[in-house]
């Protein structure tokens, strides 16, 4: 599975329902497993995002359906950016296949 990061902004709606349903946080979280994806790690941060979260999805086809529908919502506003660990990073500029082989 691929790692993806998804910045994420609440909008006057999302904090409005995050304030009266705080648990609205895993409700979401089971519906990304719903969808293909799963949050390994999510942290709520301050300065320009309101949440940071770490996702595994199969595919970036995935990970933009995903996107959509939780942005489709009005509740927030999503960055998502793809990551490469570092190991595998540096792997791949000393030239070697993903995975080590």
């Amino acid at each position: 599975m691929a790692t993806y990061i998804m910045l994420s902004t609440l909008t006057d709606e999302g904090r409005k329902t995050l304030k009266e349903r705080p648990e609205r946080l895993q409700e979401v979280n089971k519906e990304v497993e719903s969808m293909g994806a799963r949050v390994t790690s999510q942290y709520a941060v301050m300065g320009g995002y309101d949440f940071v979260n770490i996702i595994e999805a199969p595919t970036n086809e995935v990970m933009a359906r995903l996107a959509v529908e939780l942005g489709s919502r009005g509740t927030i506003q999503i960055t998502t950016l793809p990551a490469i660990g570092v190991n595998e990073f540096v792997e791949m500029l000393a030239g070697k296949s993903p995975g080590g082989a």
